[in-house]
């Protein structure tokens, strides 16, 4: 196997697999971090081989209220990690009509309501072309992109206002899947950086109205599928279910 090949479940469970480096296609939970499913394999794969270490680590985060595809490397792989960072993705959601908050999510409370009246399907689909190819993004004061040496979200956590430098994303797809109002479902497909909040804050802005992000599964990055994820509970009982002892 040649580091870094795609992994695909059910996988050769050796030492030698995972240190010399494969990519683990996993199926983020809701409400885990991107940094707990890292550990959760980085601990399996301890427990299982008595490694007092070895290097795993993810290729794009994913938030907390997020779900779907995280890959994970291992061992000699982790060097592949900005190489699929750069990787297009997709993600299918829910934006929520009608509303905003300060966080563009559900991590935060609603800060106003906006009406939803004039909003047709007509509309709603008329207004995803705006967001078509090369566009400029503002990111959510809740992100943990860097300004200064500090995360966005530990200012707006302390009530501190900072200027929030714009970005340029490029997004090649946008359709709207499910209208039904306030809700509306959609699928998106991106670049490297683009923040699916902003987007949902920004096209209820577009339509008249205000939208926050109420529901987000990255489904594919490059060519990796959600579809054959598993997740990290799932990762840990193919080596109980192997006889491992964990």
């Amino acid at each position: 196997m040649a580091i870094g090949d795609k992994i695909e479940f059910p996988l050769d469970l050796t030492k030698e697999t995972f240190l010399e480096g494969c990519i683990l296609a996993i199926d983020k939970p809701y409400e885990w971090s991107s940094f707990q499913a890292v550990n959760a394999v980085k601990w399996t794969l301890r427990k299982a081989f008595s490694l007092k270490k070895i290097k795993v680590g993810h290729a794009g985060t994913l938030d907390p209220l997020a779900t779907g595809l995280l890959l994970i490397c291992t061992g000699k792989s982790t060097k592949k990690i900005a190489d699929l960072q750069g990787m297009p993705k997709e993600y299918t959601g829910t934006f929520h009509l009608g509303a905003t908050t300060p966080s563009y999510d559900l991590e935060t409370q609603i800060d106003a309501t906006f009406p939803t009246e004039h909003l047709t399907a007509e509309l709603l689909r008329q207004k995803t072309a705006l967001f078509l190819g090369e566009i400029t993004q503002k990111p959510p004061v809740f992100s943990a992109v860097k300004k200064d040496g500090k995360r966005l979200y530990e200012y707006a956590r302390k009530g501190k206002e900072v200027e929030i430098p714009l970005r340029t994303v490029v997004i090649t797809r946008f359709e709207l899947t499910r209208i039904a109002l306030p809700e509306v479902d959609f699928t998106v497909s991106c670049s490297k950086g683009t923040y699916i909040r902003s987007l949902a804050y920004d096209f209820g802005k577009s339509v008249g109205s205000g939208a926050y992000l109420s529901a987000l599964k990255r489904t594919k990055i490059g060519s990796y599928n959600v579809n054959t994820a598993i997740g990290p509970n799932e990762f840990r009982a193919l080596f109980t279910e192997a006889g491992f002892q964990l």
